[in-house]
């Protein structure tokens, strides 16, 4: 079993910027991979970034270039710092955690966290 704690979601100015954090307790082998999905109302929820035990990182076509995410893993905790926010990445920002090489899909995921809001505006 394996706990996640996303932290660090509140609202930002368009332009500006926001480090979401995501803590994991439990097996840590259940983390190879970590990764932040995100959901607006009435919409599916989208694979944002991903980072793999060994260090390979991914990022959607939306958010590359501006978000950027990291992992220590001797505190077992992912981070995802976003900057040139916009409206369009107003969200739920979800923190997900896969024993294996899991990829953009999230059915993949087994361990998820409960979501820290993420509002974009003036």
């Amino acid at each position: 079993q394996v706990q996640l704690v996303e932290s660090g979601g509140g609202p930002v100015q368009p332009g500006g910027s926001l480090r979401l954090s995501c803590a994991a307790s439990g097996r840590t082998s259940g983390t190879v991979t970590m990764a932040w999905f995100r959901q607006a109302p009435g919409k599916e929820r989208d694979f944002v970034a991903l980072h793999t035990w060994n260090g390979n990182t991914d990022y959607a076509d939306s958010v590359r270039g501006r978000f950027t995410i990291s992992r220590d893993n001797a505190k077992d905790t992912v981070y995802l710092q976003m900057s040139s926010l916009a409206a369009e990445d107003t969200a739920d920002y979800f923190c997900a955690a896969g024993p294996y090489y899991s990829g953009r899909y999230a059915p993949n995921y087994v361990y998820w966290g409960q979501g820290t809001q993420v509002t974009v505006s003036s």
